[in-house]
């Protein structure tokens, strides 16, 4: 199939979803008994999403475009390479020939690569929306490796929730539905109509709107999805409406990222000042001229895809900034400060989406929407979009943005893994697991790791959807989210339990060390621990911490998620009415499990005897100019150096090592107090009282809010109202007696005389107008013959004059 072929597929896998919405909406409770078709019709639809996808990554994309050894780019932490200790296991490697030589080489790799042909991508406008001065608004397409990889992942971990949603929302087909977690005046629980075919609706639109962010083709059309992609995530979480809690999440969540959208706007503004185009790549105009996109104009292949910023925005820079430092021969850095503030402003919007600290409090209040809701938000939908951003706009980010994004990163991985120690509902654990886990992936991308930070995100979509359906499994056997109501549940939920656990493993990083064998998130997590070292040993001093960080990290998620499994499945049962009751959810809820388990399991893998991979998919979309090491211009000791020193010998041996026995520490203490029983959580509790209490409480984030955002700003609302009733509404209403009164003074006066007047008057002249009239009238037919014959000869008379007069 020849690539020309992928705009068309990928249309149709992006737009079914809409149809399917858009049927949904119109036919509603009508689609069988209340709505049941309406689930089928949203299945159908993201499975053929998911065939096109799939045909596009195999049939158009592959085919066309051969995936080199891993070995070739480096790119080598993928199995089959992975953590091997032998300075020979890299001898085709150019970049690990030793340290010393290591920076020189990955520099001259990226050299040979700015030279080669560009990285395979299509892009091009399928319809223009109108076009003000420079500015263009169209739906557009931008097209790579890292869009198929997308595409593929999004809508294969959507299928399987939507099959798994088919079981999960069953209760919803009841008609009335009976809601136990509300209750109504007279004590009892509220009785609504089922709402099976509003939720297919919202998600198959959640889908749409997820798969339009992959493919948009430039900065509006992402922001357009963007916002959609919240306003999905809002209805969903907020699906139980009438329940307080989950009410109060759904506008947590849209207010919190509002305030990261924010930035995103001044983001967008700088680059569009600066540049004056929206584009990712280069477009061609009907008079056959080529507009740079945004990457083209950034990294020109005149300076070897370097980062520079362009003349337009230098002299942009200048404008905004009254004085600016100036570089050591003398230029200004206004064009890099312009840079920075747009790179920045990016990010803020990533970090309101993949909940970064500080807006990272939404996230775990979204726990309140179905399990399947929290499964695709938390894995291959809304979370997934700022990490994907960051990933695509990585050609725009100065090294000190990235230093930016790199810090954020590692507060949001170390809070998020303390806070989800001390927790006991099962969702938020894994909610608090997944602020983590992005954290993760943003501070590998800080670092320059760009290909692991997204290697990670595909890795942990399906293992991370995994753990979630599992929960589900779990919250729909039992009733209840609470962990300490449960154990023992192997017994009675053994496809739950076992997938789980591989879950569990696949999110530790769970492998053989230093071989080629390990679970999908053996291969990723790795990786950001390997450039982590990379960029500490690069940097030096406080720099150690974003290598530190991430391998407590790396323990703390061992602990947390065995806990877990632990405290669900093992020992005996905590609850024995729940326990009693429990039992395997049916099949169309456990066969998405398996599936995904088999994917948390082999997704980080090479396929064998062939060089397909993920990493390898991933090195195609490579931006031109990323691989190399770059330096901070307006922090000069900042190096970020280039991914592939990462992957030399003897950084993947101390890496592997580190991050293997930081998982086994975790893995052990859980081991030692949830199932060996040998330590009583209770005394552990009990000694660290006030660390305990500080992680129960989440660092009091929602308490600090509370005080210096919140309350005050609904006193200010109360004043401000109070003011309005007070002070407004009395001049209002001071205004409008006024008028009154002055209509009753007025009214008699003006009315009567002047309007009142005015039309008698004109009633008078009309009927004194029609008396003159009617003596005309007499009756006579031979007084109206007389009047014609009169009229005639005055015309006639008339129109000889004016003809006399005319040729006269």
């Amino acid at each position: 199939m020849d690539a020309s072929a992928l705009p068309t597929l990928l249309a149709i896998a992006w737009l079914t979803p809409l149809a399917s919405f858009t049927v949904i909406v119109l036919l509603g409770k009508s689609l069988g008994p209340h709505g049941k078709y309406a689930g089928y019709i949203s299945v159908g639809a993201i499975l053929v999403s998911t065939v096109m996808s799939l045909v596009a990554l195999f049939g158009a994309w592959l085919p066309n475009h051969p995936l080199a050894d891993a070995s070739h780019h480096g790119a080598s932490y993928e199995a089959g390479a992975h953590g091997s200790s032998s300075p020979n296991a890299h001898s085709g490697d150019s970049h690990a020939d030793g340290r010393a030589a290591d920076a020189h080489a990955a520099d001259a790799h990226a050299a040979d690569e700015a030279h080669e042909s560009e990285k395979p991508a299509y892009y091009g406008d399928w319809y223009a929306l109108g076009q003000w001065g420079k500015l263009k608004l169209t739906i557009g397409y931008y097209i790579d490796a890292l869009t198929v990889t997308m595409f593929s992942m999004v809508s294969l971990i959507a299928a399987c929730v939507h099959v798994y949603a088919l079981g999960y929302m069953h209760d919803e087909l009841h008609d009335p539905y009976v809601d136990h977690e509300v209750h109504v005046h007279d004590g009892g629980h509220l009785h609504r109509p089922g709402r099976f075919h509003r939720f297919f609706q919202y998600l198959s639109l959640f889908s749409f709107s997820m798969l339009g962010l992959v493919i948009a083709g430039n900065v509006a059309m992402v922001f357009v999805f963007w916002e959609l992609v919240g306003i999905c995530s809002y209805f969903l979480i907020g699906f139980y409406i009438e329940r307080q809690s989950a009410s109060n999440a759904a506008n947590k969540a849209f207010i919190t990222n509002r305030v990261g959208d924010f930035g995103m706007l001044i983001g967008m503004m700088a680059l569009w000042a600066s540049l004056g185009t929206f584009a990712f790549g280069d477009l061609t105009t009907p008079d056959g001229q080529t507009e740079l996109g945004i990457f083209s104009r950034l990294r020109t292949a005149e300076n070897d895809h370097r980062l520079v910023p362009p003349p337009e925005m230098v002299a942009e820079g200048e404008r905004t900034f009254a004085s600016t430092e100036t570089t050591g021969d003398g230029g200004s850095n206004a064009g890099h400060w312009l840079l920075f503030i747009a790179g920045v402003g990016i990010f803020c919007g990533c970090v309101g989406k993949s909940a970064q600290f500080p807006l990272h409090v939404w996230l775990p209040d979204a726990m309140e929407g179905p399990t399947p809701v929290s499964a695709l938000v938390h894995s291959a939908t809304m979370v997934a979009a700022g990490v994907y951003l960051v990933g695509r706009f990585y050609p725009a980010f100065s090294p000190e943005a990235l230093l930016v994004i790199a810090v954020v990163g590692c507060i949001t991985l170390t809070i998020a893994a303390t806070i989800a120690i001390t927790a006991v509902d099962i969702k938020r654990v894994l909610a608090y697991s997944t602020v983590s886990q992005l954290g993760y992936m943003m501070l590998s991308l800080g670092l320059g790791g760009w290909a692991a930070g997204l290697f990670h995100l595909v890795t942990h979509a399906f293992f991370k959807s995994l753990l979630f359906l599992c929960s589900g499994s779990v919250i729909h056997a039992v009733h209840s989210n609470d962990m300490r109501e449960m154990g023992g549940l192997r017994r009675k939920m053994p496809i739950t339990a076992y997938t789980m656990l591989v879950g569990c493993l696949a999110i530790i990083g769970a492998g053989i060390p230093l071989t080629a064998f390990g679970l999908s998130g053996y291969y990723s997590k790795d990786a950001i621990v390997e450039q982590a070292w990379s960029f500490a040993e690069t940097n030096k001093g406080a720099y150690w911490l974003l290598l530190a960080m991430p391998v407590v990290g790396a323990a703390m998620t061992a602990f947390y998620m065995f806990r877990l499994w632990y405290m669900t499945f093992a020992g005996k049962p905590r609850n024995h009415h729940r326990y009693d009751h429990a039992h395997e959810s049916p099949a169309v809820m456990t066969r998405p499990l398996l599936l995904l388990a088999f994917f948390a399991i082999a997704v980080g893998w090479t396929v064998p005897l062939t060089n397909l991979s993920v990493t390898n998919l991933l090195h195609q979309a490579e931006p031109a100019g990323i691989a190399a090491t770059s330096h901070g211009v307006l922090l000069p000791s900042l190096t970020v150096p280039a991914e592939a020193l990462s992957h030399a010998p003897e950084i993947k041996f101390k890496a592997g090592l580190a991050a293997f026995g930081a998982a086994m520490t975790g893995l052990l203490a859980a081991t030692v107090i949830y199932l060996w029983n040998t330590l009583n959580p209770a005394e552990i509790r009990q000694t660290f009282q006030p660390v305990y209490r500080l992680l129960w409480n989440k660092w009091y984030f929602d308490e600090l809010y509370s005080a210096a955002l919140i309350r005050p700003t609904m006193a200010l609302g109360r004043r401000i109202a109070a003011f309005d009733r007070a002070v407004i509404d009395e001049l209002i209403h001071g205004l409008a007696w006024l008028s009154r009164g002055v209509s009753k003074v007025f009214g008699v006066l003006f009315d009567q005389t002047v309007v009142d007047g005015t039309v008698n008057t004109f009633a008078d002249w009309t009927w004194d107008f029609g008396l003159l009239l009617r003596r005309l009238q007499t009756g006579s037919v031979r007084q109206y013959v007389l009047f014609i014959v009169a009229g005639t000869l005055v015309l006639f008379v008339a129109v000889s004059t004016v003809q006399w007069l005319a040729y006269s």
